[in-house]
């Protein structure tokens, strides 16, 4: 497995995860707590960046001569 290869599967994994870990924070809302929602919005967010930057990445790879 290439590099290149490793690095978009580790991308992908750790987008899955980030994601998964945001749904369980909303999904496990205490009343008397907000620190999940604070958790569950970074994960998504942590999943959106990532996910970004995953696309970005791939279309570097694709033609590096783009800025």
């Amino acid at each position: 497995m290439s590099l290149k290869a490793f690095h978009i599967c580790f991308i992908a994994l750790s987008t899955s995860l980030a994601l998964g870990f945001g749904i369980w924070a909303f999904q496990n809302l205490a009343p008397e707590s907000g620190l999940r929602l604070v958790f569950g919005v970074g994960g998504i967010l942590a999943a959106a960046g990532l996910l970004g930057y995953g696309s970005w990445f791939v279309r570097k790879m694709r033609d590096p001569k783009q800025p």
